[in-house]
């Protein structure tokens, strides 16, 4: 089943003209793919259509990418250091829960096409909830020097022991 959702999910993306710089979809809650940064424009008009680019831009760049989390999965309990980031429902609900503190907060559902902002440092999880959920994402890299990556990333609990 797994197979099939992130080959359904590449297959629409392609479908849409979009290229996967890369892939990863080992995580314990499912996965992501990272859209090529020269496509950030499309990706903002085809996910963020409300949200204009020189809004998002608070940095040194923008990076664009889709998370995919499995039924009853969650990702860290974490923040950033480097980046801020935009979220965007394609496939839900998704639950999120976000705190500009360690404890965590109840989480909120969010439906198809709404947006959850995430401030630099505020803590967030992103929730599975009956079915695979999908999200647009936008990490809005706040320090031109040093662009966040993947190792931006202070998880402050993680059910999956990282």
């Amino acid at each position: 089943m797994t197979n099939e959702i992130f080959s359904k999910i590449a297959q629409q993306l392609s479908e849409k003209g979009f290229t996967i710089a890369s892939s990863d979809f080992t995580r314990p809650w499912g996965g992501f793919f990272v859209i090529d940064e020269s496509q950030t424009q499309k990706f903002i008009e085809t996910y963020f259509p409300s949200l204009p680019a020189n809004s998002l831009l608070q940095g040194a760049r923008l990076s664009p990418k889709i998370l995919v989390v499995g039924p009853q999965k969650r990702l860290s309990w974490q923040y950033h250091f480097r980046r801020a980031e935009v979220w965007r429902v394609v496939d839900g609900p998704i639950a999120v829960a976000q705190s500009d503190t360690d404890e965590q907060t109840e989480p909120k559902t969010y439906q198809n096409g709404e947006l959850i902002t995430l401030k630099q440092g505020e803590r967030h999880r992103l929730i599975g909830l009956d079915k695979w959920g999908v999200v647009a994402e936008i990490w809005q890299h706040t320090n031109a020097d040093h662009p966040s990556d993947e190792s931006d990333i202070v998880r402050v609990q993680d059910d999956f022991s990282r």
